[in-house]
C-alpha cells in the first residue's frame, strides 16, 4: 500500500471515529436532558381530592420510614390525609403508611399579646396559589401566622424550614395524642434533654386490621435553642417554644420504631448537617435517579407528565420500618422483640424489613415492573417477605407494624415471591422459599384466613377448597373475616396454586408440582356453563340463586362475577374452552368492553362509588385489581389487535386525567394503579404475574414514540431495553409489524431473557 493511501486511510479511520464520538456524545447529551428534570414532570396533586391516608406523598425518599407532608384531614381511615379539596391544614405528619400514623407538628406564630388556647385552637388556612409539591420538597403558607413551611426528608428523618414573621414567637405544637388516619396516637410524651435536643414517643394504638400496638421513637434536633416547653393535661400535647432570632427554624425529627436510641442513630447517619437545601436536591436526585430508568419520546406533555407520576406512584406507598443498623419491631408472636436484619461483611442490613398493604393485585402490576425494572426493590421485598416467615411462621400478605393485618385474602405473596424466582433475581434458599409458601398453601397457612381473621382459620373457606374443590358461598360456618365471597376465592386460589406448581417444578419436586397443578383447575368447579359466568355455590354444590352477573360482592370480592369471570390468568384458553371457544369468548369479552365504556371503564372516581348502583354494574372495572388484565386477554385469545384497541382507550378514558379531581378512578393500593399505568402505557405486561419459567411478556401499543429501559447491571445485562413505535399516534393504535432486534416476530410476545439480555422492539403502527 503506498503511503498517500494509507494516510487516506488513517484520515479515514479518524474521521468515522471522530464522527461516532460526537453521535455517541450528542446521544449521551439527550438522556441527560431527557433525565435531569424528570421530578419536574411528576404532579404529586393527582387524585388528592380522593386521597387516603396513604396515597399521597411529597417530601418523602422512595419508600421512606418518614413519609412528611400535611394532613388537612385526621380523623379517620378513609378520606384522611392531604385532600386537596379541604383548605386548613391541621399538622404535617411524619408517618402515612398502610395502618400507621403518627408523629404530627405544627409551627406557631405566637403572637406578643396574650394568646388563645393554642393547644386546641391551631389549625391554620392556606392556598394552593403559594404552595409547591415536588417529589421530595413540599412548601407553604400557614394564612393564619404568616408562616413559610418548606419539609424534605431522609429515609429516617424529616427535616422541616420554617420562617417566621419578627413580630412572633416562634413555637412548635407537638400533636401527640390524637386521631391521625387510621389509628389513635396515645401515651405521647415529650422531654427536653439539651438546650435543643427533644426526646419523645407515642403509641400507635392498635386497629381492626393492625391487632398489636407499635411504638413510635423520636428525636428533635433544632438549630436554636429551646426557650421553654409547655404541656397541655387537657390535651396531652406540647408546646415547644423557641428563642426569638432572625433567621428560620430548623428541625430534624428522626423516628424509630425500637428505641430512641436508634432513632439517634437514623439522625446520625443520614442527618449530619443544617443544610436543607443541600437534603432537597438529594432526595430529588434519588427520585430522579429511579424515575430515569424509564426514559420516553413523543406524546403530548400532559401524558409524559402523567407517566412519570404513575411511575413515581409505583415507587411508593410500601414503607420502611427497620433502622439503619437493622433493627425492627418484630410483632408476629405474642411477645414484641426488636428483630435484627442480617449484616453484610460491613456491617450494612443485607435488605430492608417493610411495612405494606396486600399484593392482592400485584401479579398484574409491580410483579412486572418491580421485576423488570426495579429488581433489586423486589428482591429486598422478598426477603423481608420471608423474614415474616422466619419470625412468626407464615410468610405475610400485607404486614404492618411487624403485625401480620390478614389484608385481603388468598396467598397473594406467592406469586410475587414466585415471579422473583424465575427471573432469577432471588436465586438462594430456594427449597426454604418453597416450603414458606407452600405453608400458606395448606391448612393452617395464610388461605384459610379471610380479611383481618387474626385468631381463626375459618374464613377462607381452604378446608372446602381441598376438599371439594370450591369454597362454598357462604361458608356455613358463619362470619368470621372481611370478603368471605367463596367464587372469587376459589379463583384466586387455583391461580396461587399454579404458581407455586411452576416454583415445585423448578426445583424438582414433581409430587408437589402435580398436585398443585390440580388444584390450579379448581376454578373450573365455580364456571357455570349454562350462564356462562363464575358463579358462587353453596356447600351442598348448588348454584347461588338470582344470579345476576353484576351484582356486587355476592360470592365475589370488590367486583360481580362478569369481572371476576377471567380471573384464570394462568389457564385464559382452558376458560375460553368452557366458554365454547377462543371465538365466543372474543364475543363475550368485547361486549364487557364496550358497556364498560359507557362508564369510562371504572366505577366511578373513587374507591367509595364502587357499592353506587349503577357503578357496581360496570363489567369490566380498571378501578380496582380484579379485571385490571382484561385488554391484554386478547393476546391469548389470538386477538392482538383489540388488545391494542382496548387498551389504549382505557387509557384515554381512565388514565390520561392530570389533576387533583381525577387519576385512578378507584383503588390506588399502593403502587399497583400506578404499576399497571406504566406498563399498559409502554405497551408490556405479563398475565400470570411472571410466574413461569423465562416469563413472557405481552405485547400492546405503547402511547410514546420511544422507550429506552435503563436494566439494573447486577441483575442483567446493561445493554438498554428500548421500544420503538414508528408512526404512532391516537389514529395508529394498532401494531402492523413487530421486529425484534431486525427479526420479525410473528407472535406479540417476549421472554424474559430476550428483553434483559437488551435490544430493540420495533413496532411500525396503523389506524383502522
Amino acid at each position: 500500500m503506498s503511503i498517500s493511501n494509507l494516510l487516506r486511510n488513517k484520515i479515514l479511520l479518524f474521521t468515522v471515529a471522530l464522527l461516532s464520538l460526537a453521535m455517541a456524545c450528542k446521544k449521551e447529551q439527550k438522556q441527560k436532558v431527557l433525565s435531569k428534570s424528570l421530578i419536574d414532570k411528576v404532579y404529586p396533586l393527582l387524585d388528592t381530592e380522593n386521597s387516603r391516608w396513604f396515597f399521597f406523598s411529597s417530601a418523602s425518599r422512595p419508600f421512606g420510614m418518614v413519609n412528611l407532608s400535611p394532613d388537612t384531614q385526621i380523623g379517620g381511615a378513609w378520606g384522611s390525609g392531604y385532600r386537596y379539596t379541604t383548605d386548613t391544614i391541621k399538622g404535617f405528619s411524619h408517618i402515612h403508611a398502610w395502618q400507621m400514623s403518627g408523629v404530627s407538628v405544627m409551627p406557631i406564630g405566637v403572637p406578643k399579646s396574650s394568646p388563645s388556647n393554642l393547644f386546641v385552637d391551631y389549625y391554620s388556612k392556606f392556598s394552593h396559589d403559594k404552595e409547591v409539591v415536588k417529589p421530595g420538597y413540599h412548601q407553604l403558607s400557614l394564612d393564619r401566622y404568616g408562616i413559610s413551611v418548606e419539609l424534605t426528608s431522609t429515609k429516617r428523618v424529616g427535616f422541616h424550614k420554617y420562617t417566621f414573621k419578627e413580630d412572633q414567637q416562634p413555637a412548635i405544637l407537638f400533636n401527640l395524642n390524637t386521631i391521625l388516619g387510621p389509628c389513635e396516637n396515645i401515651m405521647g410524651q415529650l422531654q427536653q434533654l439539651d438546650k435543643n435536643v427533644l426526646k419523645g414517643q407515642i403509641v400507635m394504638a392498635s386497629t381492626h386490621r393492625r391487632p398489636k400496638p407499635l411504638t413510635v421513637y423520636f428525636k428533635v434536633e433544632l438549630n436554636r435553642d429551646i426557650d421553654n416547653v409547655e404541656k397541655d393535661k387537657a390535651t396531652g400535647n406540647y408546646l415547644v417554644r423557641l428563642e426569638t432570632l432572625k433567621d428560620p427554624v430548623l428541625m430534624k425529627l428522626a423516628i424509630s420504631y425500637t428505641s430512641y436510641e436508634n432513632a439517634t442513630k437514623n439522625m446520625s447517619s443520614e442527618l449530619t448537617d443544617w443544610d436543607f437545601e443541600k437534603t432537597v436536591k438529594a432526595s430529588q436526585q434519588e427520585w430522579n435517579d429511579l424515575l430515569s430508568r424509564i426514559l420516553i419520546e413523543g406524546g403530548s406533555e400532559q401524558s409524559q407528565s402523567r407517566f412519570y407520576t404513575d411511575l413515581w406512584h409505583a415507587l411508593q406507598g410500601r414503607r420502611i420500618i427497620s433502622d439503619v443498623n437493622g433493627a425492627y419491631p418484630d410483632n408476629t408472636k405474642e411477645e414484641f422483640k426488636i428483630g435484627q436484619l442480617p449484616l453484610d461483611e460491613h456491617g450494612i442490613p443485607k435488605f430492608n424489613h417493610y411495612n405494606s398493604d396486600a399484593f392482592w393485585g400485584a401479579q398484574w402490576t409491580i410483579n412486572t415492573l418491580w421485576g423488570l425494572v426495579y429488581p433489586e426493590i423486589m428482591h429486598d421485598f422478598t426477603q423481608s417477605l420471608m423474614q415474616y416467615y422466619k419470625d412468626g411462621g407464615l410468610v405475610a400478605r400485607g404486614p404492618s407494624g411487624g403485625n401480620y393485618t390478614f389484608v385481603m385474602t388468598g396467598a397473594s405473596s406467592t406469586p410475587f415471591i414466585v415471579s422473583a424466582i424465575q427471573k432469577e433475581i432471588v436465586t438462594e434458599f430456594l427449597d426454604t422459599i418453597y416450603n414458606a409458601l407452600k405453608k400458606n398453601h395448606m391448612l393452617g397457612g395464610i388461605m384459610g384466613k379471610a380479611g383481618y381473621e387474626h385468631k381463626t382459620s375459618i374464613g377462607g373457606g381452604l378446608n372446602y377448597y381441598i376438599k371439594n374443590g370450591f369454597v362454598p358461598y357462604p361458608i356455613p360456618e358463619g362470619k368470621f373475616g372481611g370478603h368471605q365471597d367463596g367464587a372469587s376465592q376459589t379463583l384466586e386460589y387455583a391461580y396461587q396454586d399454579w404458581t407455586l406448581a411452576q416454583l415445585a417444578k423448578k426445583i424438582e419436586k414433581q409430587d408437589d408440582f402435580v398436585y398443585f397443578t390440580e388444584r390450579s383447575n379448581n376454578y373450573k368447579n365455580v364456571f357455570d356453563s349454562v350462564v356462562g359466568w363464575m358463579r358462587a355455590k353453596n356447600l351442598k354444590g348448588h348454584w347461588y340463586e338470582d344470579f345476576d352477573p353484576f351484582q356486587y360482592e355476592h360470592g365475589f370480592i370488590e367486583s360481580n362475577a362478569a369481572q371476576f369471570t377471567w380471573f384464570v390468568p394462568h389457564d385464559l384458553l382452558g376458560l375460553a374452552e368452557l366458554m365454547g371457544g377462543k371465538e365466543k369468548a372474543v364475543q363475550k369479552l368485547v361486549k364487557q368492553f364496550q358497556t364498560a365504556e359507557e362508564l369510562k371503564f371504572t366505577s366511578g372516581t373513587s374507591h367509595d362509588s364502587e357499592l353506587h348502583p349503577e357503578y357496581s354494574r360496570i363489567p369490566i372495572n380498571y378501578g380496582n385489581q380484579p379485571s385490571i388484565q382484561t385488554a391484554f386477554v386478547f393476546n391469548k385469545l389470538g386477538r392482538p389487535d383489540l388488545t391494542q384497541y382496548w387498551s389504549r382507550k382505557v387509557i384515554e378514558k381512565a388514565f390520561s386525567g392530570l389533576s387533583p379531581n381525577t387519576g385512578y378512578n378507584g383503588d390506588e393500593d399502593q403502587g399497583l394503579m400506578g404499576s399497571l399505568n406504566v406498563l399498559m402505557k409502554i405497551g408490556l405486561f405479563q398475565l400470570n404475574g411472571g410466574t413461569e419459567e423465562n416469563p413472557e411478556y405481552q405485547i400492546g401499543s405503547p402511547i410514546f414514540d420511544r422507550v429506552t429501559i435503563q436494566l439494573n447491571p447486577k441483575y442483567y445485562q446493561s445493554k438498554p431495553f428500548i421500544i420503538e413505535a414508528e408512526n404512532n399516534d391516537a389514529d395508529h393504535v394498532f401494531v402492523k409489524h413487530l421486529f425484534f432486534n431486525d427479526r420479525k416476530l410473528s407472535e406479540f410476545k417476549l421472554s424474559h431473557e430476550q428483553i434483559t439480555k437488551g435490544g430493540t422492539l420495533r413496532l411500525t403502527m396503523e389506524g383502522n
